[in-house]
Parts: C-alpha cells; sequence; structure tokens
C-alpha cells in the first residue's frame, strides 16, 4: 500500500524519506489546509529526501473555498509549471464550480499546462472534491480530465467515517484513477482501508509545538510515520500471503 505524508518543511520531507513513505505532499500552511509551497522550500526538501520518495507540491492559491476566478486559475497555474519545471513528480490540485460540480474548464486547463511540462506529472485532485455534489460521480469526470488520483475522505469529516463512500468511489474507478484515502485519517484506519480495496493512504502526521500558545505550530511526527509505514506494509503483507 503506498503513503503520502503532507509535510510543511524540509524536515517534515527528510523524516518522510527516512521512515519509508512513498511520496509527499508538500505544501505551507496546514493549518489553513495548506497551501502552495515556495521554490525555495521545495528545492531544499529535495536535497533532504535525495530521490528517496516521490514530490507533490500542493498548488492552492489561498485558503477557503475552491471556487477560483480566472486569475487565480492562472496563478495555480504558472505556479505548478515552475514547480514541473523543477523536477517534482506531480502536482496537486482541484476547483469547483459554485454549484458544486468540478470545474471542468479550470482543471482542463490546468492539466494540459501541466502535461505540457511534463508529460509524466501525476496529477492529484485534492480534497475539494470532499466538497463536491457528488465524489463517485465526480470520479468519472476526474478520469476524463486526465487526474493520475483523486484525494478525498468519502465526503466525510474524516477517511475513517467516509470508508463506504471510498470503497464506492474506488469501486467506480475501476483502476482507472487511484482513490487514495486522507482527511483526519489514523494509523489504525490504515489497514479497513486496504480492506476496502484501497491502494493509498495519505496522512499529515502531524504534532502541535507549543500547543495552544500564540506560537504553535506543526511538524511532522517520526513516530506516527514509521507506524503508518509499518501498518501499510503489514497490511500489504497480508493481503498478499491471502491471495
Amino acid at each position: 500500500m503506498k503513503l503520502e505524508i503532507a509535510v510543511v518543511s524540509a524536515q517534515g520531507a527528510a523524516i518522510a524519506a527516512e521512515e519509508g513513505a512513498d511520496r509527499i505532499e508538500l505544501c505551507t500552511s496546514l493549518e489553513l489546509g495548506g497551501l502552495t509551497p515556495s521554490l525555495g522550500l521545495l528545492e531544499i526538501s529535495a536535497e533532504c529526501v535525495a530521490d528517496r520518495l516521490e514530490i507533490h507540491p500542493l498548488v492552492r492559491c489561498r485558503p477557503g473555498d475552491f471556487v477560483y476566478s480566472t486569475l487565480e486559475v492562472e496563478t495555480m497555474i504558472r505556479d505548478a509549471t515552475d514547480l514541473l519545471k523543477r523536477g517534482v513528480n506531480g502536482v496537486v490540485f482541484g476547483a469547483l464550480l459554485p454549484s458544486g460540480g468540478i470545474d471542468c474548464e479550470a482543471s482542463r486547463r490546468f492539466v494540459e499546462s501541466a502535461l505540457a511540462v511534463n508529460p509524466d506529472a501525476q496529477l492529484t485532485f485534492h480534497r475539494a472534491i470532499d466538497s463536491s455534489t457528488s465524489g463517485v460521480v465526480a470520479v468519472e469526470k476526474l478520469i476524463s480530465l486526465g487526474f493520475t488520483r483523486v484525494l478525498s475522505s468519502g465526503g466525510a469529516p474524516t477517511a475513517g467515517d467516509g470508508l463506504f463512500a471510498l470503497a464506492a468511489m474506488n469501486d467506480r474507478a475501476a483502476g482507472r484513477i487511484e482513490v487514495m484515502a486522507g482527511g483526519g485519517l489514523r494509523v489504525a484506519d490504515i489497514a479497513s482501508m486496504g480492506r476496502a480495496g484501497l491502494s493509498a493512504v495519505h496522512l499529515s502526521a502531524k504534532e502541535m509545538v507549543n500547543d495552544g500558545d500564540p506560537d504553535t505550530y506543526m511538524v511532522t511526527n517520526r513516530e506516527i510515520v514509521r507506524k503508518a509505514r509499518e501498518t501499510a506494509n503489514a497490511f500489504s503483507t497480508c493481503a498478499t500471503a491471502a491471495l
């Protein structure tokens, strides 16, 4: 089972690599749901991981909803272009219409621009899908748009609560797009995700420093990443043995 860790620092990227994660979603301001990382953060994070895992930066220009103006979409396209030119494995994006449907025009422009830079780039549609009218229906649109995977909690507050919806999305995907469980995901949820047929999970694996203090900030917890890797490996081993 693939393990992705959301990180906001080069130190977090290094921890994820050292503990065996398959990829990282690199971002800033995780407390705001995540925003586009700087090129400096990308460069030093790439140096820290030294090709031990894949780097997938989040491309999100502001916090709040996922209904973007033309200028905001253009900003994110240019950010993605710059990030991809620096050799990242893929980028993470999501946009919705005011009605709650997938913004196909913005998504199509984003996908085409990204693939023009790197035809092999992996494209993840992020948890904007959990604010859409139907995650299961949206899966078909994301496949037609050319996305590689979709990150979702199944429309629930946490992925654990959204297990049945995630399983339905995965069934609908039928291997045409990877459905990755994430959003409040706990290590204890990983095995159930695997049993439901999902092949990838996403965790922030965070802990708070100076919790409750005005100087509070987030860091990556090495032990959580280690336990997540062990659990994902154990499930994969059991699933293989059962075949």
